[in-house]
């Protein structure tokens, strides 16, 4: 548990089993943001975006912004995927995941795969620590469009040049360590990474099969589990490549509401883990059941 103001206390690790999977999520930890426009329904009115948080028993001037990682246990290995803020978060309310996984009975060199969805600041942020890899036994895996795309810097928008500056310092130094995947590749067996480009050049997500059983995590393919998944349409300001952002967005929620995924979302209410089914002309997210937790 982690505590809030005045004494709250809210959740911070979530376990539960998925075939031969053990399956964790960690709140890295969590922003208040003052405006719903930016980032979200940029092509919404005032009035529309009132209604869409009352019908949904929400703020309309504001959201909290959480940080969810992954950790699942298959085949023998223990997969982390993204890292958090890391020591860069710990001015703000984030950058928790290292404590909260040795809470969650994961030391730091229990990590032996690190998988990368992309490159923005709460996804690899805490790869390093003091210079020196935070997970000393993990080997890494990202796409390799994801990864060519930083280091060239080209298709990288201006907006992103300080998290440029962050991937030339964190990952690059790594890159001897990395395997650079392909849509449809294995990471290890019963794991597999799909493209989901569009929030990042070659943002990549990870579908985990297992005993008939299988876990979507989309990273972030949505970024707001009603402004993103109620208006797949609208273009978002976090997506470096907003058009394409929207036609995965769109293919892949299309996918997990017709298939009955279980998702893992990074920026889903905690403790990240749901369905998605159809909405209007859009998507709702349904919090996985108490009894999946059991």
């Amino acid at each position: 548990m982690t505590t809030g103001p005045k004494g709250a206390y809210r959740p911070s690790i979530q376990r539960f089993t998925l075939a031969t999977a053990e399956v964790t999520t960690i709140l890295d930890g969590a922003h208040l943001r003052d405006a719903i426009r930016p980032p979200f329904a940029l092509d919404r009115s005032d009035a529309q975006i009132a209604v869409t948080a009352a019908a949904n028993n929400l703020p309309a001037h504001g959201f909290e912004n959480t940080y969810t990682p992954t950790v699942i246990g298959i085949a023998g290995q223990v997969v982390l995927f993204d890292t958090g803020f890391g020591q860069g978060g710990k001015a703000g309310n984030a950058g928790h995941l290292k404590g909260r996984l040795l809470q969650a009975g994961y030391g730091a060199g229990d990590i032996d795969v690190v998988a990368f969805t992309h490159m923005h600041p709460d996804h690899i942020g805490g790869v390093l620590e003091n210079g020196v890899p935070t997970f000393p036994n993990a080997r890494y895996v990202i796409g390799r469009r994801e990864f060519d795309a930083w280091y060239d810097g080209s298709q990288i928008p201006a907006q992103r040049a300080q998290n440029r500056d962050l991937f030339l310092k964190l990952i690059v130094p790594l890159a001897d360590r990395m395997t650079f995947l392909e849509d449809g590749d294995t990471v290890v067996p019963g794991l597999t990474a799909l493209a989901a480009f569009g929030h990042s050049v070659g943002h990549m997500m990870y579908r985990l099969d297992d005993g008939g059983k299988s876990l979507l995590v989309w990273g972030d393919v949505t970024n707001h589990y009603v402004f993103s998944l109620q208006y797949p349409d609208s273009p978002v300001a976090f997506d470096d490549d907003p058009d394409a952002a929207i036609v995965t967005r769109k293919r892949v929620l299309a996918m997990a509401a017709a298939d009955g995924l279980l998702v893992s979302g990074h920026h889903m209410p905690f403790p990240a883990i749901g369905y998605v089914e159809q909405h209007g002309a859009g998507y709702r997210w349904i919090p996985a059941a108490y009894q999946l937790w059991i």
